[in-house]
Order: C-alpha cells, then sequence, then structure tokens
C-alpha cells in the first residue's frame, strides 16, 4: 500500500525542503519508487535541491492546476542527477529506487497569479492519487507551504505520516504547537517531530526529552547545526555528499521509521 507522507514547518527557514529531499533520497536507496511533489507554490525551491534546471521543467505543479497538462506530465526523474551529485561524495551512495520530483514554478508571473487567483486545492487531492498510480510510487512525499492554509490542512487530512521540522527557537516552539493540535483533530495517524539547527553547545538529551514531554509527540531525531550544509548552500543532497555525518546517520533512522510505520 503506498504510503503519502507530509513534511511541514510552521514557519520558512527550519529546512523543511531539505528535509523532505534528504529523506526522500534515503528511501529511494532502500529500493522503493518516490515521488515527491512541491506544494509550496508560492515560493518553490526544492527542485534546486534536486538539480533540476529551470529550463528544464516543461510542465510544473502550476500547469496541472490550471489544466494545462496531467499530472503525469509535470514529474520528472531526477535520480540520475542524484547520482551526479554522489560522485562528488566522499563514498557513493546511489538510490536503487527512483525519485520523481514534480515541481512548481519558479516563474514570477505564474507565482502571482497563484496569489491574486488562487486555485482549486480539491485537484492536488486528486492530483496526489493519478500520480501514485501512474508512477507506481510506493512513497510520494509533500513538501508543504509554511504555515498552516487550504493545501497545507489538505496535506495533513490525507497524510499517513506527518514530520513537523522545527527549530530550537520560541517562536517555533509556539507554531508547532498549533500544528499538532490541529494534526490531532484531523486525527493524522502517525505524527513525528524533527528538531533541526541545534547549536552544539545544547544538551541534545534535554532538548528532546523537553520537546516530547511539551507536545506528547515522539521526537524522531535532533539534528546538530552543520556547517556542511551551510556550505552545500542547497547545491545538492547532503545524505549523498556527506554519508557519514552524523546528520545523515540520524535522518536514516527517520526514514526507516517512516518505512515501518
Amino acid at each position: 500500500m503506498p504510503k503519502i507522507i507530509s513534511v511541514h514547518s510552521f514557519r520558512g527557514g527550519t529546512g523543511k525542503s531539505n528535509t523532505t529531499a534528504n529523506l526522500a533520497t534515503l528511501i529511494a536507496a532502500e529500493g522503493y519508487r518516490v515521488g515527491v511533489i512541491d506544494t509550496d507554490i508560492q515560493s518553490p525551491g526544492i527542485h534546486v535541491l534536486f538539480g533540476l534546471d529551470d529550463d528544464a521543467m516543461k510542465y510544473s505543479l502550476n500547469d496541472y492546476i490550471w489544466g494545462r497538462c496531467d499530472i503525469k506530465d509535470t514529474a520528472y526523474d531526477v535520480t540520475a542527477h542524484l547520482t551526479d551529485s554522489a560522485l562528488k561524495g566522499q563514498v557513493l551512495v546511489i538510490p536503487k529506487g527512483r525519485v520523481y520530483l514534480v515541481p512548481s514554478s519558479i516563474k514570477a508571473g505564474d507565482i502571482a497569479r497563484v496569489l491574486r487567483e488562487g486555485y482549486d486545492v480539491g485537484l492536488l487531492n486528486d492530483g496526489f492519487h493519478r500520480l501514485i498510480e501512474a508512477l507506481q510510487l510506493d512513497v510520494l512525499m509533500i513538501d508543504t507551504h509554511p504555515g498552516l492554509n487550504e493545501e497545507t490542512l489538505l496535506s495533513l487530512a490525507i497524510c499517513d505520516a506527518l514530520v513537523i521540522i522545527l527549530r530550537p527557537d520560541q517562536q517555533d516552539y509556539q507554531g508547532t504547537s498549533v500544528t499538532v493540535e490541529i494534526a490531532r483533530q484531523l486525527e493524522v495517524p502517525n505524527m513525528m517531530l524533527v528538531v533541526n539547527k541545534v547549536p552544539p553547545t545544547f544538551d541534545f538529551g534535554e532538548v528532546r526529552a523537553s520537546i516530547e514531554q511539551t507536545y506528547h509527540c515522539t521526537v524522531a531525531a535532533v539534528l546538530p547545526h552543520s556547517d556542511e550544509m551551510m556550505t552545500l548552500q542547497s547545491s545538492g543532497v547532503f545524505v549523498l555528499r556527506y554519508p557519514d555525518h552524523p546528520i545523515t546517520k540520524a535522518l536514516k533512522q527517520v526514514a526507516h521509521t517512516l518505512l515501518e510505520t
């Protein structure tokens, strides 16, 4: 049975898209067919991580929601880009499965149209399931828009698992509490937290215990702030460039937990 996994954060800048790309790659490395869909239509960017050039996007998610094409026409097999990225790393970790990306348009006019006119969010629900069927996906990962809007609520309502990314920051803590409460009201079957960009001076065990006690929700990983991640500047998928890094090891555990859920 295919799984739908939503990756969300209440605020921007948490590393949500990076986490989505890394988890998708790690799941594909286990031999699964993974789809990644960028529903952050107002501020897209995950395509950069997968090395998909703007000029290579004949169709995007925008074209689907505006009736210009079928959802399967917006999906690009980015597995080869991941292989190229791995070749630049210290050790080759090439996905055995496949990764397909549905990007949102980066064109200013398309983004302005979404902001001005909106779109039928119901089309996304149909599109998710049609994409799973057309590409025979084992896992569909939804990179959501930060905060809570109509499409985010949809992705929470239909997902089999929800990964919420937050930083050790008071604004993130408050926003996450809202997301967790809404996810519970929507009866999301499986929910976990990933605490990202934690300063090395923090006690990671205390961070985990405090957050689990606050939200009554499992913390799947506490990820340190990483100079290597900052240096990479979204020019590739981190787990391929740094296969032995502590962040990679922690994300592998998150990926395994998601597959077992």
